[in-house]
């Protein structure tokens, strides 16, 4: 199956890192476009298909994936319209907040067709095979939303939404990455503050938000039933939290994944 990624920057990348890693599909099957050349040297070096042309990457692919800031989507896909065959091609939109309408639109031909489009949202954990991804599929579409589906869980866990749930899970998942993040950076600076070299506490955050991920994973217990388990009557741990919530941690959480949401 050939494919093809348009767009090499942070998520574009991560893609084109994983299909080569994760998916299965041969090295020589995968195609990857993107103006600077440079974004493109590992790819060439793992043996996919490179050039700075998104017409010749698109060029007889069996599943397209445009990867390319939201403002750049329209001129990319009126730009490969006439390049695609829509009976072969399955189009991907990785864009953040572009209503399918719109491409449609954008990339219907004279005779009035248009294509096969699937929207996703990755996220960049997408490059170590951990992302966490939504697929918005079109109707009717029950085997090519298999294979879509199949190909993203490769790299991760895989998602269908309706399109009217997209923006709440890109602030979850996609921009939750960067929420998660700084929660890791803060343990972190307060792990050194604690008298830890910088090095150690890294370690011990990224140690320990494993083992929390881990439980909730292994058992399927509420986050709550592990943090019941940790938190003993008069302890540490309960003192900790509660100061935490004092200063607005839990709402905070929930207004920075609304305000992701870009409402």
């Amino acid at each position: 199956m050939k494919t093809a990624v348009i767009g090499a920057g942070a998520m574009g990348g991560a893609l084109a890192e994983a299909l080569l890693k994760y998916s299965g599909l041969a090295a020589g099957d995968i195609a990857i476009a993107d103006p600077n050349p440079l974004a493109l040297r590992r790819f060439e070096a793992s043996g996919a298909s490179v050039t700075c042309e998104n017409d010749a990457a698109a060029m007889g692919a069996d599943l397209l994936f445009v990867v390319v800031k939201p403002w750049l989507v329209e001129g990319v896909v009126k730009q490969l319209k006439d390049v695609i065959d829509y009976q072969k091609t399955t189009l991907v939109v990785i864009a953040a907040g572009v209503p399918s309408a719109d491409i449609l639109q954008w990339m219907q031909k004279i005779d009035g067709s248009t294509p096969t489009l699937f929207l996703a949202i990755p996220n960049t954990a997408i490059a170590v095979g951990e992302s966490m991804t939504f697929l918005v599929p079109p109707k009717g579409e029950t085997a090519k939303q298999a294979m879509l589906l199949d190909l993203f869980n490769k790299m991760g866990s895989a998602m269908l939404v309706d399109e009217a749930h997209l923006a709440a899970g890109t602030s979850i998942a996609s921009c939750g990455i960067a929420y998660a993040l700084r929660y890791v950076r803060a343990a972190t600076e307060g792990s050194v503050e604690l008298g830890f070299p910088a090095k150690d506490a890294l370690k011990i955050v990224i140690q320990t938000v494993n083992g929390a991920v881990s439980l909730l994973a292994a058992n399927g217990t509420h986050p709550e039933e592990e943090i019941d388990k940790v938190t003993t009557p008069g302890g540490v741990s309960i003192r900790g939290l509660n100061v935490m919530e004092r200063e607005g941690f839990t709402n905070a959480v929930i207004q920075g994944l609304k305000a992701g949401t870009g409402k």
